[in-house]
């Protein structure tokens, strides 16, 4: 990942200070001289939550489409595709609102809140498993589809989960980028972070395939299973967040407006920052599209006269549980992201410019050898070109931003809704087509619009360069 200058706190970025308080309102918010291992520490074991969680909640799309979607006749993928589209539009809704929590009541609190809607949402997972077992005749009609309810309950959990994704990326991305810790920089820093958050993507689909659903085929598949798992996450969760409440988080200094602090100019007025949030919009999309979609594509194979073959074998089973090829694909995609992301530490002499062009520029190349050739082993490589584009798109488009910088990491994050967006939009591609085959080209686009952003959007404006303050 690409960084600023290493001077221990990266200009530019995300906003970074946290307050150490119990009532926020009332006590005054200290900076820490020191620094210390057990923040970084902690809030990276958050970050590895937020990654694995997330991509469990993608994952239930092939499971969930057998238990809640088998009656929804040519709108399965189009509805399956509402999870993440839930899950993504909780970003877009809560990105400011987040912002606003931390400059009001500090980041620990809004920590704190964040882990709290994690609880909120697996809880509600929980009871959409249940309902479905007592009530699961209970069903509605949408365009010849018959739904159970049990599944919108399973939605509201979905943008539950998405707003603790949302509430936690706005207080860990900046805090461990800014936080000085000594010995490292902070491209170092968020390089770490990142790789254990796709460590948890990485071993989420199996999680969901081996534990959640025993390897069971999807044919297979009963809500019921999900109940117990779920109860025993929630648990831990709420163990986490208590633990949490305990943490001290010191304050960083000069990337926040001070108290009564008008900002003269609106934020919108970045050009680099506006255009860098479009296409954060398009890397999400093509990120998550790939990342959840690609096993429900593989399923599809699965049923078809060229079933996708691992090592000769249509299926992949390990000390006797089958946990499939579609968990590996989405494995080895998100795995390639952590791989990725752990070698780009190394890259701190290529300008974030340069790797988002090239990584761009590979990504669609391969997109187009996997549409035309129909061989997603090479369609999941693209994983290891998207490891670099998130801390790209970030670094370019929030240099110089000084004491915007909090208020442009809600704006920043309302982007990540491309991940609601372009899932949906390739599920109703594929229905519309019968295929997932030709809806790949959705994400070659959002290749195509990330390259443009490389090569010209990025780049700064005079005028939005920023006097150094003091």
């Amino acid at each position: 990942m690409p960084s600023g200058p290493g001077s221990g706190r990266l200009e530019g970025a995300f906003p970074a200070s946290s307050f150490f308080c119990i009532s926020p309102l009332t006590l005054p918010m200290e900076t820490q001289p020191h620094s210390r291992l057990g923040p970084f520490l902690a809030l990276t074991f958050i970050y590895f939550l937020v990654g694995f969680l997330s991509t469990v909640n993608g994952q239930f799309q092939g499971p969930l489409q057998s238990a809640f979607l088998s009656d929804a006749g040519s709108l399965k993928n189009t509805f399956i595709t509402l999870i993440p589209f839930f899950f993504f539009l909780a970003y877009l809704v809560n990105g400011n609102i987040a912002s606003r929590w931390i400059n009001r009541y500090g980041y620990k609190t809004t920590l704190i809140r964040g882990l709290l809607f994690m609880v909120l949402g697996l809880a509600v997972f929980f009871l959409s498993a249940w309902f479905t077992v007592q009530f699961g005749d209970l069903r509605t009609t949408i365009a010849g589809a018959s739904i159970p309810y049990g599944y919108f309950i399973f939605l509201a959990g979905s943008y539950a989960m998405g707003t603790s994704a949302t509430v936690l990326q706005v207080v860990i991305n900046p805090y461990v980028t800014s936080y000085e810790l000594k010995g490292t920089q902070p491209v170092q820093r968020l390089n770490i972070v990142c790789a254990v958050n796709s460590f948890g993507t990485t071993i989420a689909p199996f999680f969901v395939t081996g534990i959640l659903f025993a390897g069971l085929p999807m044919e297979s598949v009963h809500v019921r299973q999900l109940m117990l798992p779920l109860l025993i996450l929630g648990v831990l969760i709420a163990l986490v967040t208590l633990m949490t409440k305990r943490l001290y988080l010191p304050n960083i200094r000069d990337t926040t407006a001070g108290e009564g602090e008008k900002l003269e100019r609106s934020i919108w007025s970045f050009r680099h920052l506006t255009l860098g949030v479009i296409a954060i919009f398009f890397y999400v999309g093509a990120e998550v599209s790939v990342g959840i979609n690609v096993n429900l594509h593989a399923l599809e194979l699965s049923n078809s006269d060229e079933p996708l073959l691992f090592l000769g074998s249509s299926n992949l089973v390990v000390w006797g549980v089958d946990l499939g090829i579609p968990a590996l694909l989405a494995s080895l995609y998100w795995g390639g992201l952590m791989v990725g992301r752990i070698v780009s530490s190394w890259l701190n002499h290529i300008s974030p410019r340069v790797q988002l062009t090239a990584a761009t520029s590979a990504a669609a190349i391969l997109t187009l050898v996997a549409i035309y050739t129909h061989n997603l082993w090479v369609l999941v490589s693209v994983g290891l070109f998207h490891s670099v584009m998130w801390g790209c798109i970030f670094t370019l488009a929030t240099v110089g931003l000084k004491k915007y910088t909090a208020k442009a990491s809600g704006i920043f994050m309302m982007g990540v809704f491309g991940g609601a967006v372009f899932p949906f939009l390739q599920g109703a591609l594929t229905d519309a087509l019968g295929s997932w085959r030709w809806s790949w080209m959705l994400v070659f686009l959002c290749e195509l619009v990330m390259l443009a952003y490389a090569l010209a959007g990025s780049r700064v404006r005079k005028e939005d360069l920023l006097e150094e303050t003091n």
